[in-house]
């Protein structure tokens, strides 16, 4: 019979009371122990879903290492490479492009060419990279880069040239001004959106590093500009030009943090001659225990 503690299996049961970690936690009261009552790692609240196994503890962490660049811990037993520099590059490469069209480089307005890139590369292969970050354990890794990925590939959506026509359910004709302003202030909500999102990752940054932090911070300052550069669109529909260049050059800031944090999970001992800079906050764990050991950054990963 199950109990409400998790699985009625005594393997199970033999294998995790003889856990030192799970020990720990049980009796710490981590899980929430019924008066000192030992909970297997897999228990919190019944679902056994909620466990991973990390090699360090029996928590599912909600942002372990694994997607901030030059802290990649493998987990014991696993065969999987990180994800996380795949996932930064096809961020970085997409938000590239379309913020060279956003601020008018060499007189190209038109987004039309970035639609190959944000299905191909920045939708669906960061989609792939944020699935295997679900699967190396990494909660934040695995939201953020679906969420992008699916940002991509809504944005290719609205953008493809008469595939879709979702600009065209909102402007009637060429000639039709109120249309096009229904589609910016529509727009822009869709960016408003996606500011609100980064935000909340960018609060989730806070104890990592300096060149992660301030990736989503550039990031969240191209959303929010390319959105008011809608809401303020002029009396022909046209939106904010200056807002939208602003937007466009953070989002130029923002491309190349990601190329910089990529380039960070990437090189190592065994391709590189050295080491990318991360740059911890001091208040953060991994540069509070390289003072207390006197341990490099390389050392304390």
């Amino acid at each position: 019979m199950a109990t409400t503690t998790g699985i009625a299996d005594p393997d199970l049961n033999k294998e995790y009371n003889h856990d030192p970690v799970t020990q720990d936690h049980a009796s710490n009261g981590v899980n929430g122990g019924n008066n000192g009552a030992q909970q297997r790692g897999f228990d919190y609240g019944g679902n056994p879903l909620a466990h991973t196994n990390t090699g360090q503890s029996a928590r599912f962490p909600a942002f372990g290492g694994e997607f901030q660049p030059g802290l990649y811990r493998p987990t014991t037993h696993r065969k999987f490479a990180n994800p996380a520099p795949l996932g930064l590059s096809a961020f970085a490469l997409t938000t590239f492009v379309l913020s060279l069209i956003n601020i008018g480089v060499r007189g190209v307005t038109e987004p039309n060419m970035v639609v190959a890139v944000a299905f191909g590369y920045g939708g669906l292969v960061q989609l792939l990279a944020g699935m295997w970050e679900m699967a190396v354990g990494n909660t934040f890794g695995a939201t953020a880069l679906s969420s992008y990925g699916g940002f991509w590939i809504s944005l290719a959506i609205v953008l493809t040239p008469g595939g879709f026509d979702i600009e065209a359910a909102y402007v009637t004709g060429p000639t039709d001004v109120s249309g096009t302003k229904a589609f910016n202030n529509a727009f822009g909500f869709f960016l408003i959106g996606w500011f609100v999102f980064t935000t909340i990752l960018l609060a989730c940054t806070l104890r990592s590093t300096v060149a992660f932090f301030f990736l989503f911070f550039f990031l969240d300052l191209a959303f929010l500009f390319l959105a008011i550069a809608r809401f303020q669109q002029s009396s022909a529909g046209v939106p904010n030009v200056k807002c939208n260049k602003a937007g466009g050059y953070f989002g130029i800031f923002a491309a190349f943090m990601a190329w910089y944090n990529a380039l960070a999970g990437l090189a190592d001992d065994s391709n590189s001659f050295f080491v990318i800079p991360v740059a911890h906050f001091p208040w953060s764990d991994k540069a509070r225990s390289s003072r207390s050991t006197n341990k490099t950054e390389r050392e304390t990963v």
